[in-house]
Order: C-alpha cells, then sequence, then structure tokens
C-alpha cells in the first residue's frame, strides 16, 4: 500500500516518535497515555506498513535502527510545527488575552501610571505585566515585549518606539548649581543586568562634562533601578538616568536636570512574534503603546529636558 496524505499511520507515527525519543515503549507509553503493549503494537504495524526494522528489541531495552534515526527527526519537526500551529490558533481563540513583556523599571516607571488610560482605552483585552530581567519567550503566546537596546532580535518582529538619553538628575531639594557641588552629595549608581549592553556610566558622563571620577563625592549602589530611582527623588544623591523613565518626575518637578551633558542611551524596540501578526488584542495593545511613546517623544527626548526646565 502506498502511503500519501490520506494514507497516513499517524498513530503508529506518534507511538513510535515518543518510543525513539526516549528509547523505550514502557516510558512512551506513560507519555501517551496507553500501556506498553499497545506502543509495541502500533510500532509493529508501522515497521510492516514499511517493511524494514525500526527497533532491536533487547532486555527492558529497545534501541532505534540506523533508519529509524533517519526519520525520528522528521517525525519531530512535523509534530513541532503541528503543535506550534495549534497553539497559535489556540491563543487566536483567546482573542482578548495580550501579555506585555518589559524590565521592572519600566513596568514601575513609565507603564504602571498609564494602565488606567489603557484599560479605558481598550476595556475587553486582558493585559499580563511580564515584570522581568529575563527577556520571555514571544512565540509560545501572543505577547509584545518593550526591549531595550539596539537588536537584531532573531525570528522577530521588531519595531523602534524611542531613542532614549540619559542625564544627571537630582532633587529640587539639594539646590545644585554647578559642577563643584557635586562633590557634597553622593552620586548613585545601580548594577545593569546586561553589562554589554554599552550603556552611559558616570565615567562617560564626567568626560562629557569635562571632569573625572574624582571630582564625584562618595557613592550609593543599588542591585535595582527603581531603588536608585527612588533615591534620587528623597535627595539621597545625584543620579545618571533614562529621560524615559522618569519623565513624570522631571515633569512634576521632583527631579530635575540641573545641569551637564545628556547623552545617548540604547532603543526601546518594540517587539513580537511573527506568527502572531494579525492577533486583533495584540495589535490594540500595540497601537496604544505606539501613541504613548509618540506623546511623550514628540520633541524627541530634548523636550523632556525642556519641560522640566520650568520646574
Amino acid at each position: 500500500m502506498s502511503v500519501n496524505r490520506r494514507t497516513l499511520p499517524l498513530s503508529q507515527l506518534r507511538a513510535f516518535e515518543a518510543a525513539a525519543r526516549h528509547c523505550s515503549f514502557k516510558r512512551a507509553a506513560e507519555e501517551l497515555a496507553v500501556t506498553p503493549a499497545a506502543v509495541s503494537h502500533q510500532v509493529r504495524d508501522l515497521e510492516a506498513l514499511l517493511g524494514v526494522a525500526l527497533f532491536e528489541r533487547r532486555v527492558r531495552q529497545v534501541v532505534p535502527t540506523p533508519v529509524a534515526m533517519q526519520l525520528l527527526p522528521v517525525l519531530q519537526r512535523g509534530f513541532d510545527a503541528f503543535g506550534e500551529a495549534l497553539e497559535a490558533l489556540r491563543e487566536q481563540g483567546d482573542g482578548g488575552s495580550v501579555t506585555l513583556s518589559c524590565t521592572p523599571a519600566f513596568a514601575s516607571q513609565w507603564l504602571l501610571p498609564r494602565l488606567a488610560d489603557f484599560h479605558a482605552r481598550c476595556p475587553d483585552t486582558d493585559l499580563r505585566i511580564h515584570a522581568s530581567e529575563a527577556p520571555l519567550d514571544l512565540s509560545r503566546s501572543a505577547s509584545l515585549a518593550i526591549r531595550y537596546g539596539m537588536g537584531p532580535y532573531p525570528e522577530l518582529e521588531a519595531e523602534v518606539l524611542a531613542e532614549d538619553a540619559f542625564a544627571l538628575v537630582a532633587s529640587p531639594r539639594l539646590a545644585l548649581t554647578g559642577y563643584e557641588d557635586l562633590k557634597v552629595v553622593r552620586h548613585i549608581v545601580f548594577d545593569w543586568h546586561c553589562s554589554t549592553l554599552g550603556l552611559p556610566s558616570w565615567q562617560h558622563w564626567c568626560q562629557a562634562a569635562g571632569l573625572t571620577q574624582a571630582d564625584l563625592g562618595a557613592s550609593l549602589s543599588f542591585s535595582d533601578e527603581s531603588h536608585a530611582i527612588q533615591a534620587a527623588i528623597a535627595g539621597q544623591g545625584v543620579a545618571l538616568l533614562s529621560l524615559t523613565l522618569v519623565k513624570a518626575e522631571l515633569e512634576r518637578g521632583v527631579l530635575q536636570v540641573p545641569f551637564g551633558p545628556r547623552l545617548p542611551g540604547l532603543r526601546y524596540q518594540l517587539v513580537r512574534h511573527r506568527r502572531f501578526g494579525g492577533h486583533a488584542a495584540l495589535e490594540e495593545v500595540a497601537a496604544w503603546l505606539r501613541e504613548e511613546f509618540a506623546r511623550d517623544f514628540g520633541g524627541g527626548s530634548e523636550a523632556i529636558l525642556d519641560r522640566s526646565a520650568h520646574h
């Protein structure tokens, strides 16, 4: 009998793939929720159909033959593709649910204050916030990510939302008027999750300002960026921070940029997996994020500095 699309022995192929992957009929049976005898029967049927031996039967062990090892990766790719396609359809069926992945600092500083507006705009969308320094696997669900970097992001669609910038910021209560004041306040530092991104440091800022790090006061260190921001607001020292993350604080006047150079940061990019193109709720969230970033960066990062200067 010829084997074609209509006569594919799918149950036998599934049993063979599990048995070959585990090198065990017993473990394959546990995975498939059948008996080892049922797996053995399915494999024998497939061997009879193909006219080749797929396993060497040994005591308490089955060993895939060279022919079986040719067939196994083909089936694995096929079953993986089936699973991904079905998962994508399932997620589209759960059309009102979207996961948004970002760093904890971005979530607390930029995203959370805007969620009331999002809920008013998209009341039927179930938005799940995944706040972590570890990137989310965007291939497994209807998900978006705000990635901070220059890319590239293989197998993902990415669009630049904004170019970031960094500046020295401080509480107005410190009443800083010039570089000489830096000696008497602490300079705040925090750990970057990824030290290879090439983000601005106090050394870069000092070079741009024509100073050395010896012109700075003692340091105050944090392991978390959000804590560094709160310390700056509390007047515990000066911090070199993303103007995007402290935009609201600059506009409220609880932080200011008293002096000094502005340094280029990296890009905020909206990233998604290609296989979720056309997902209605995902497109709604993406459109809202674009509008919010456009509102913040309508005049570029210079506009953030200009607005903060009025406080």
